[in-house]
This record gives C-alpha cells, structure tokens and sequence, in this order.
C-alpha cells in the first residue's frame, strides 16, 4: 500500500487497530471529503507516546496532565488533588496509554468525519 492510498500510514506512532478503524470509517466518503477528514483528523489526533510521555512527567511534575492532554478536565484535576490517585492511576494510565490514545482519537475521527461530511 502506497501513502498515496493510505495517508494515514505517516501518522506517528499509528497502530493497526486506529488504521483500520479509519479505513472503515472514511470508506464511504469522496476523495474531497477524505482530504477534509485528513486534515481535521491530524490536527486533533494524539499520539500514543505524547500519551506515554505526558504520563510520565506525572511521576515527576503535575499528575493528570495526560487527562488533561485528552480532554478529559475533571479526570484531570482528579488527579491533579490526589497525587494521579496516590500514583496508582499514573500507573494505570502509564500501562494503558495506547488504549487512551485510541479512545481519544476514535472520538476525534467521528468529529473529523461529520466536519468532511458537512464541509462538501
């Protein structure tokens, strides 16, 4: 597969469960509204070792900044008061990271996927 039929391969850090998922999700969209969905898509998408990283400077800084980094503010500021749950949510979020960056962007490409949709 070349990138010209699968753009999506470039993304870092890209897992064969988020490039399926994508696959299927914009098979039934025109080649402009693929463009459309593109670059909405790699604007918001989070890679899984920005996820790893940020979760790992909770063991040394500000715990929750993952949470935060996913959008998810009240996970965050839970964290943030409670030391990432005395640790233990760090640590879960540290051995998850890739489950949390596949959430994240499933949600992202169901947005990117209704702004294509309208954009044409």
């Amino acid at each position: 597969m070349d990138m010209y039929q699968s753009p999506y391969m470039g993304l870092p850090g890209i897992t064969t469960e988020e490039l399926a998922f994508l696959q299927q999700a914009t098979s039934g969209l025109t080649d402009d509204q693929k463009k459309y969905f593109y670059m909405a898509y790699t604007g918001k998408r989070k890679s899984p070792q920005d996820v790893l990283l940020f979760t790992l400077i909770g063991f040394f800084g500000v715990a929750g900044i993952q949470r935060f980094l996913l959008g998810q503010i009240g996970m965050g500021l839970l964290y943030f008061f409670t030391g990432g749950f005395c640790l233990i949510g760090t640590v879960v979020d540290l051995v998850n990271h890739k489950t949390l960056a596949l959430e994240y962007n499933q949600k992202m490409a169901f947005e990117s996927f209704n702004i294509a949709k309208l954009g044409n």
